[in-house]
């Protein structure tokens, strides 16, 4: 009897360490699933950054390989001397008691440049006539980014228009194509009534390639002389710019400093035209 219980608590011993084993690698396997786990996550993310940064490289590498934005360059280079874009006998008609041209101040004379001129002609109790005359030039150089010089120079020109339209107090107010002078044209007329007498204005406003030409004239009988005819004066102020557009194509002929190079810098800015208020006083 003895013996008998010796083994049956042998057995019950035996059994109670098989129970604490099994339990033993369950919770041993229990906590090995997440470490499992983690490091799974770990390398997933890890493939997936190194993924990101392949593609960022890539991405960086083709826009480093496209190329720069390039723009046309402006044809012309440079500016005529404003104060002799007009012949000796031009002036004469135009301005016959001029003595000379004042040129207007500019900063960079290779991209805007102007000259004007008045004359009086006294006759006494006999009246006088007054004539004054302006020339202003615009050039535009290309850049990359506010486009073509010619572009930008129709955007000018096109603004010059306008100005001279507007112009306050202007009466019989006409404008007009001026055919023949550069690649685009047009001429503003009115009149202009101050107490020294009416004016007669002349405006015009011209492009060749990228230069922008602006011409004022004006004219007025003073003291009781006779007002001007202004008929004749739209056909000399449409003569005159002509002369002024061809001096600007000879100024950047073959041999000359040729058209300007593409580049980043500004277009000038605008430069109106005086007005012929201005000019009376």
């Amino acid at each position: 009897m003895q013996l008998r219980a010796q083994r049956d608590q042998r057995e019950m011993r035996e059994k109670r360490d098989q129970r604490a084993a099994r339990r033993t690698r369950v919770l041993v396997c229990a906590a090995a699933v997440p470490a499992v786990l983690v490091v799974a996550g770990c390398s997933s993310d890890s493939g997936s950054d190194d993924a990101k940064d392949k593609a960022a490289k890539e991405s960086a590498a083709s826009k480093s390989a496209s190329p720069s934005p390039t723009v046309q360059a402006a044809a012309y280079g440079k500016l005529p001397e404003p104060c002799s874009v007009l012949a000796k006998k031009s002036l004469k008609d135009l301005v016959p008691k001029a003595d000379s041209g004042k040129e207007g101040g500019s900063n960079d004379t290779a991209t805007r440049a102007s000259c004007s001129w008045d004359s009086l002609d006294d006759n006494g109790v006999d009246g006088s006539q007054f004539r004054w005359l302006s020339v202003s030039m615009l050039r535009f150089e290309s850049d990359v980014t506010r486009g073509a010089g010619d572009k930008l120079a129709h955007a000018n020109y096109q603004k010059q228009l306008q100005d001279a339209q507007a112009t306050k107090d202007a009466k019989s107010l006409k404008t007009e194509q001026a055919a023949g002078t550069g690649d685009e044209a047009s001429l503003v007329r009115y009149e202009l009534k101050k107490k020294e007498g009416t004016f007669k204005q002349q405006t015009v406003v011209a492009r060749v390639e990228n230069v922008v030409v602006t011409l004022d004239y004006n004219g007025a009988g003073l003291a009781g002389e006779k007002s001007p005819d202004a008929g004749d004066m739209v056909k000399d102020a449409q003569k005159a710019a002509k002369e002024v557009v061809a001096a600007v194509t000879k100024a950047n002929a073959a041999g000359g400093d040729g058209g300007g190079a593409s580049s980043g810098s500004s277009a000038p800015s605008d430069a109106g035209s005086k007005s012929a208020s201005a000019s009376a006083s």
